[in-house]
């Protein structure tokens, strides 16, 4: 299933995506899930509910609500609890740094808000602070089953689908704390999520999945999983060691090489720029940049 939150007119729901996807979304249209489910108010109340299966009988059969071209996509998980990053993930991503250093034997995480992100066509800002806006392809893990502890060979069974993520950072922010990189990581609605959700049986193998990342149509990010240091399984192992991971929770699992920040000179996004995510299987993730609205 594809699984989206939207706005329509006045009303924010959620819902399943009937038809092709392709091309903006025009053929596709809206199975209105929220409209259904009264004991479910959003989406992460219904992972939470273990409702997929409940999602997708109700589909069956069933004749869209509302074209998907008439709605404005939000963040799929408007509210979730946690959205864990995962740093330098990707084998050459690491060898960019060019600093010598071996793989490192645990992953580099951090936690960001979700006021940081913005939904799949709305305007990513570039704050007034500073002009090092960068992009971060990745593909996002969104969980569906609480657990602690979870063993590798179960972590499948703990997530709920997987979508498109611009991982978005103020790179000079990024430097003003000797051990962190929170500040640069939260920025206002510097980051995207999107376009929607999509359930682990329609992405295709997730041992290949693959992510892109365009600026104006230009390829700069272009890589696949089997080249992650910490795949998924262990991603969920590691972090559920120390946290209770709960359905609606997003693990953002690294970024290729190549982010503007990489380049001589560096290429940082400006007002007037667009930027793609495109994970095959899921869809692609597309934001315009502006100046932050003063």
């Amino acid at each position: 299933m594809k699984l989206l939150t939207f706005r329509h007119a006045t009303r924010i729901s959620y819902g399943a995506i009937l038809g092709d996807t392709g091309g903006g979304g025009k053929a596709a249209g809206i199975v209105d899930l929220g409209a259904r489910f009264a004991s479910y108010p959003t989406l992460r109340d219904g992972l939470e509910g273990r409702a997929l299966p409940d999602f997708a009988r109700a589909i069956e059969g069933a004749k869209p609500d509302m074209p998907l071209a008439e709605v404005a996509p939000m963040p799929p998980i408007p509210n979730p609890e946690k959205i864990i990053c995962v740093g330098v993930n990707y084998a050459n991503r690491n060898e960019e740094y060019k600093d010598g250093s071996e793989r490192p034997k645990y992953p580099s995480l951090f936690m960001r808000s979700p006021r940081s992100f913005a939904a799949h066509g709305e305007a990513l800002w570039r704050p007034a602070e500073s002009e090092q806006l960068d992009y971060e392809g990745e593909i996002a893990i969104v969980i569906g089953k609480a657990g602690r502890r979870i063993p590798r060979a179960e972590a499948h069974e703990h997530i709920a689908a997987f979508t498109c993520l611009n991982e978005g950072t103020i790179r000079d922010w990024l430097r003003h704390g000797k051990f962190n990189v929170t500040q640069g990581k939260n920025f206002d609605r510097t980051g995207a999520i999107g376009p929607w959700l999509v359930t682990p049986d329609e992405v295709g193998p997730l041992d290949r999945m693959r992510v892109t990342t365009r600026v104006n149509g230009e390829v700069r990010q272009d890589d696949t999983v089997e080249n992650m240091i910490f795949p998924f399984d262990y991603l969920l192992n590691y972090i559920s060691t120390f946290t209770t991971l709960v359905p609606g929770d997003i693990i953002a699992t690294g970024t290729p090489t190549g982010a503007g920040a990489r380049f001589d000179p560096p290429r940082w996004l400006k007002p007037g720029d667009t930027v793609e995510v495109t994970v095959p299987g899921i869809g692609t993730l597309r934001n315009p940049i502006v100046d932050e609205p003063r």
